[in-house]
């Protein structure tokens, strides 16, 4: 049986035959640590006395919080500043840009090769055909150290694009469209392939929008085969050799999908979901307060330039903001080179420094309480950009909103802007968000909490505003502080208790927080009928217990209810009437990591 792209990498990178479901240690070609997370990579190698493994495949990216404008991201920037500089590492500073773009830009990354971050869209260097994987703290710093980590072998899903979109639609539009069919968990825990007509001819501005919202559908990476295009790019910035990765035609996938997007219009997400896309149409004509290009998705000098067609000398409506951030210096400096600097101030609009902008509370991009914000980026979960409402729509629909003053596309510009007035709806859209080592047991017992939701995200388990605390002691307070219903779970929780919960738990941001929070607490253990994979790394990598089980609510559990959980056999009984169901069991890597009490321990 022939191996897909994913299981040709890893065991280039592993010295084995590998096929999904196997765990093995491989080797990582680039490994990055980010302002956002950063500190936390060093003080993990520093409190535990390990070495840099190479120094020439290690590097930091400051891309969160270019210009340091939050005190605590200055301190964390300033932290791996001074760690680089003892032990020979390259900083990306604040005027760099995002990190995997400059993996690509740069050469440090090519087609066949890996790389992992603090980024939860490292995934997207799979446009040029690279394995690239966003992990937490202790993960990237074992890289760091040990030049290699553990990876279990994910299953592959193979899309098919069929058919040609409208002349209006662009790879946003595209994505957003397998995002709609895949739904929030349709690629959980797996990796995929793209193929197509339209695929083939798709540039790397395309593949990369497309590749870094496969994390939005709880999926490993996307990888697209690289075309003579993106080979003799990668070999350009690179200036050395590498070995493109293809499927064997008899590759074994778990599901093979077509999608069809002929005639595909403008398509946008509603607030709160990401999945929750429908044609711009339905929504068209709501009134809009912002508008935001960039991001790791959207902000390469194509999308810059199809704005630019777009606004064509016109001013932005009154009452709107729009914001555009460049994804790397170099994009930022040609648009200064080819004059779209000037004629984005012209029109009214800010353009920041090349970075992440808002979606690691960084510093543009976030918006107020009852602001509606059209953006290009690729998440909208409640707070995640802000206190405000975010839509997700391509460049072209994001700038024709700005110009037109409310959600619309680029082909019905109204010739007059709506205007902005104070009603008493917006007022009442404001909204304030409340939101030593031991043999350790492998069976035990606790009082649940039932959180009977599907999709919860580290922004709602652990909120941005609290990334710079790495002090765990200070962490369990904020603890749901962004999870409607559950911003009192600090007060009311007691040691040894045990949360149960749905789908995709922990999706979005790779944030360690988001797990030490709980650890904190002393909560025993979290239970989940599915994990995002990142959360999911970084709690088995902190000792942390957690179970997935899809059968969890056939025991009808209420808060209060009493369980046993056996970690061996994977069996959890309700104590109160002795109903059984099967969990699955520890693994060995799991059980191991559980019992030194952490991966670097």
């Amino acid at each position: 049986m022939g191996k897909t792209i994913i299981e040709k990498i890893i065991a280039s990178h592993s010295g084995q035959t590998v096929s999904a479901g196997d765990i093995v240690d491989m080797s990582i070609d680039t490994r990055i640590a980010r302002d956002f997370g950063g500190a936390n990579v060093v003080k993990n190698l520093e409190d535990n006395g390990l070495p840099v493994d190479d120094p020439n495949k290690t590097l930091f990216t400051f891309d969160c919080n270019p210009g340091g404008s939050s005190q605590k991201y200055a301190i964390n920037q300033q932290l791996c500043r001074q760690f680089a500089r003892a032990n020979g590492i390259k900083v990306y500073d604040i005027n760099a840009g995002v990190g995997t773009h400059l993996a690509i830009d740069e050469g440090l990354v090519c087609p066949g090769e890996t790389l992992v971050s603090t980024d939860s869209h490292a995934n997207l260097v799979g446009a040029i055909g690279a394995f690239g994987q966003g992990m937490g703290d202790q993960d990237i710093a074992y890289s760091f150290a040990k030049g290699k980590v553990w990876f279990k072998v994910p299953a592959t899903v193979k899309i098919i694009l069929k058919g040609k979109p409208s002349s209006l639609a662009t790879p946003k539009d595209v994505v957003l469209a397998v995002l709609k069919e895949l739904g929030a968990n349709g690629l959980l825990g797996f990796a995929s392939e793209f193929y197509g007509d339209y695929v083939d001819k798709l540039g790397l501005s395309g593949r990369i929008t497309i590749s870094s919202m496969t994390t939005e559908m709880g999926g490993i990476c996307s990888f697209f085969p690289p075309n003579a295009a993106i080979i003799e790019y990668s070999k350009k910035v690179s200036r050395r050799d590498f070995s493109p990765v293809y499927a064997d035609e008899d590759a074994e996938y778990i599901r093979t999908l077509e999608i069809r997007i002929d005639d595909l219009p403008p398509l946008i997400s509603r607030p709160g979901h990401p999945e929750d896309v429908v044609p711009v149409t339905e929504v068209q004509g709501k009134k809009i307060d912002s508008a935001f290009i960039g991001s790791c998705t959207n902000g390469r000098i194509e999308d810059l330039l199809l704005a630019a067609d777009i606004l064509n000398h016109r001013k932005i409506a009154p009452g709107v903001v729009l914001k555009i951030v460049p994804s790397t210096d170099q994009i930022w400096q040609r648009a200064l080179k080819e004059g779209l600097v000037r004629l984005f101030k012209e029109a009214g609009a800010l353009v920041g420094n090349a970075g992440c902008a808002g979606c690691a509370e960084g510093q543009i991009g976030q918006n107020g309480p009852g602001e509606v914000t059209v953006s290009t980026g690729n998440r909208n979960f409640p707070g995640k950009q802000g206190k405000g409402e975010v839509y997700l729509a391509s460049p072209a629909t994001v700038i024709a909103s700005a110009i037109a003053g409310h959600i619309t596309t680029a082909n019905n510009i109204p010739e007059k802007p709506s205007i902005f007035l104070k009603s008493e709806e917006a007022r009442e859209a404001k909204k304030e968000f409340s939101q030593e080592l031991q043999e350790k047991p492998t069976k035990i017992q606790g009082r649940v909490w039932v959180v009977d939701e599907d999709n919860v995200d580290t922004d709602m388990i652990y909120h941005n505003r609290y990334l710079t605390i790495t002090n765990i002691d200070e962490m369990g307070q904020y603890t749901f502080c962004n999870l409607d219903g559950w911003q009192d779970f600090p007060q009311k929780t007691k040691e040894g208790d045990i949360v149960i919960t749905g789908k995709k738990f922990g999706c979005g941001s790779s944030r360690q927080q988001a797990v030490d929070c709980f650890r904190a607490l002393g909560v025993g253990m979290v239970i989940a009928e599915s994990f995002g994979a990142i959360y999911e790394r970084n709690a088995i990598n902190s000792g942390f217990p957690i179970m997935v089980s899809q059968d969890i609510k056939n025991l009808n559990l209420k808060d209060g209810d009493e369980i046993e959980v056996d970690f061996l056999s994977g069996q959890i009984t309700k104590l109160s009437t002795g109903e059984t169901i099967e969990a699955i069991p520890f693994s060995e890597v799991q059980l191991d990591i559980y019992q030194r009490g952490g991966l670097l321990m």
